[in-house]
């Protein structure tokens, strides 16, 4: 039977440097409905949580005295209320209570949720084992307002504590350690040299190539497995002791030509060639060209002349792609497609996961790690329950692939090497001579 109480010990960027509260006395205080408090100026390059830390107090306090704060967030050189946690004339006298979960009803800010998470866990003795974890990602806590790819990564978080949540059981609980990298080589450096990670039994994240490679020499020492959602394909070499997510550009393209093969298509892979070309495109041609697939080149000037009709081929299905996945980058040279497509050419374009959503008319095929088709309602019901609000990434959540990989990782722990998810599947497949990749990856027909 799961347990009731979301136990998960939440421990960002300043533990991981071992910060504790500032020197308060330098602040000047006032009385505010009976109850001492602080007035303190913020500072650059500091936000709520950090505030809340520096202080000791739940960042839910300080939003109760500064209701400013939840619509707008903190301006550099404001002052607002920190409150002491005394009454007039009251000694202050640190009190540890469980925290209630909100109610569904609830709307509570993130950040407290997961500020209070924290103290959770210290403070309710349990007898169980524990399990422990380490997530790193790129937060940027210190930003008084985060980036959009920072809020990516904090649904990623948010989905790897639901993970957390629904595995743990009467036998079984997970304490968390969560450090924002933001992009230093540095910070990684300090936290391997020290023996914070000692009890760690399983690292994931990591998005920086500058950060892996120190990280993966600490996990390859101390034998503890490093899930990676996305990296370079060359990560892998010789670390037996890395998890990589992403499919790899071979991976895509044998599954593509896989495809083409077993639907006995005959077709003629036209590629769209403009100044820049990418590894992916060349890993393609080279994989195409191994299984026979007939290829041919295709100008940007060409397409946009009536006489593009000769570089296609009446009789077969013209496969169409570009040498860029970015769509705001090919978006003007789709219409010329659709007129051919009208003029009677069968063409299918190799499309991307992520312009799942821009309305393409034209036939469309694409390789894809998110790929799972669950039921999501359940999930659905305990993102809302403790999180509230909409998701900040579409194609693909990030939320979902936290969840998904933090449930592969502990997974992989426990010996197994395939894993379901609510968005991706994951099954493992080791490399010559080093880490482990991946292998679900599909082709998609639109």
């Amino acid at each position: 039977m799961k347990s009731k109480t979301f136990i998960v010990f939440c421990l960002l960027s300043l533990l991981f440097v071992q910060a504790k509260a500032q020197e308060l006395l330098n602040y000047p205080m006032d009385t505010i409905n009976g109850e001492e408090v602080y007035r303190y100026q913020v500072e650059k390059s500091i936000g709520l949580y950090r505030i809340g830390v520096n202080f000791d107090v739940p960042q839910s306090e300080i939003i109760r005295f500064n209701p400013q704060l939840r619509e707008r967030g903190l301006h550099y050189g404001e002052t607002i209320l920190i409150p002491t946690g005394r009454k007039i004339g009251e000694k202050k006298e640190k009190i540890e209570v469980p925290i209630e979960q909100p109610k569904e009803t609830d709307t509570l800010a993130v950040d407290t949720l997961l500020a209070d998470t924290t103290i959770v866990d210290t403070i309710i003795p349990d007898p169980r084992p524990v399990m422990e974890l380490a997530l790193m990602l790129p937060f940027e806590s210190h930003q008084t307002k985060r980036s959009g790819s920072a809020e990516r990564m904090m649904e990623f978080y948010q989905g790897a504590l639901l993970a957390l949540h629904d595995l743990q059981n009467d036998s079984l609980r997970y304490l968390l350690r969560v450090y924002d990298t933001e992009r230093s080589e540095r910070r990684i450096a300090e936290l391997c040299d020290t023996t914070e990670l000692d009890s760690v039994r399983g690292v994931l994240g990591l998005v920086y190539p500058i950060q892996i490679a120190r990280m993966a020499e600490w996990c390859e020492l101390h034998q503890v497995p490093l899930l990676l959602p996305f990296c370079d394909d060359a990560t892998l070499s010789g670390r037996t002791n890395l998890l990589q997510f992403n499919s790899t550009d071979i991976q895509e393209a044998d599954s593509l030509c896989e495809w083409i093969k077993s639907q006995d298509l005959n077709c003629v892979a036209i590629e769209v060639k403009d100044a820049d070309i990418s590894s992916s495109i060349r890993t393609l041609r080279k994989q195409m060209s191994k299984n026979g697939i007939f290829y041919r080149d295709l100008p940007v000037a060409d397409l946009l002349k009536d006489s593009v009709g000769l570089a296609l081929d009446t009789a077969k299905e013209n496969l169409i792609h570009f040498h860029s996945d970015r769509y705001q980058q090919i978006r003007l040279l789709l219409p010329h497609l659709q007129k051919l497509q009208d003029q009677g050419y069968r063409i299918r374009l190799l499309s991307q996961y992520s312009w799942q959503k821009e309305g393409i008319t034209l036939p469309q095929v694409y390789t894809s790690m998110f790929t799972a088709e669950t039921d999501r309602e359940a999930y659905d019901a305990l993102w809302q329950k403790f999180f509230v609000g909409e998701h900040v990434s579409e194609a693909p959540r990030y939320d979902l692939l936290g969840y998904d990989l933090m449930r592969a990782l502990v997974a992989w722990i426990n010996g197994e090497k395939e894993a379901k998810g609510l968005q991706s599947d994951v099954r493992w497949q080791q490399i010559e001579n080093g880490g482990w990749q991946n292998e679900c990856v599909r082709v998609i027909e639109k």
